[in-house]
């Protein structure tokens, strides 16, 4: 189990290490990563135009390995808050972001290249509406497409996300999505059930 444990630990340190910047400090400084040269210019949590929430499950593939996390996400108009829990619970990571910038702690004994403030990109370009989206992509030369099933995102002609929604009745933050990071080379499904209040 230990084993396992660690193959764990280390499978999110390449997973998350690959697509990751450092912690943020700031309004839009050292804004998250969408791509290997391509910046996403953070919107504000109010953005997404209303509160949210959910607990997600998420399994993560890369390289032939199979890493599988909870994250529970809560976003008011003021805050957002990312927690990340390990497979044995425990809590492994916080991101919070307000209109002041980025915080993240990670726990003591997760690995160095782990930087969880990256997934916050992730997750504002699978959620938040998309004029905000492509105001947030515009300044790193990103485009998205998008319809009510999915969600692409590309740059000089190559696409660097795509998205599939599997929404239930009440919208993203309640059923399955399924994505490929192609820029950082790692494909995620992701099962959410938003809480109620």
């Amino acid at each position: 189990m230990v084993h396992a444990f660690r193959k764990t630990v280390l499978g999110l340190a390449i997973l998350l290490g690959a697509c990751a910047t450092g912690p943020a400090t700031g309004p839009d400084a050292r804004a998250p990563m969408i791509g290997p040269t391509q910046r996403l210019a953070l919107p504000r949590p109010a953005d997404l135009g209303r509160s949210v929430e959910a607990a997600q499950l998420i399994t993560a593939r890369r390289g032939g390995d199979t890493f599988v996390f909870e994250g529970h996400v809560s976003v008011t108009p003021e805050r957002f808050t990312l927690v990340g829990l390990d497979t044995l619970g425990r809590r492994a990571m916080t991101v919070t972001w307000t209109d002041a910038g980025v915080e993240v702690e990670t726990a003591p004994w997760l690995p160095d290249g782990v930087r969880p403030g990256a997934m916050l990109a992730d997750l504002v370009v699978l959620y938040w509406p998309d004029a905000v989206v492509r105001k947030a992509l515009a300044p790193a030369g990103a485009e998205l497409a998008a319809d009510a099933t999915s969600r692409t995102v590309s740059a000089d002609g190559q696409d660097l996300l795509r998205a599939r929604y599997g929404w239930t009745v009440g919208g993203p933050w309640t059923g399955t999505l399924t994505y490929a990071n192609l820029a950082w080379g790692y494909e995620i499904e992701v099962q959410s059930q938003e809480q109620g209040p």
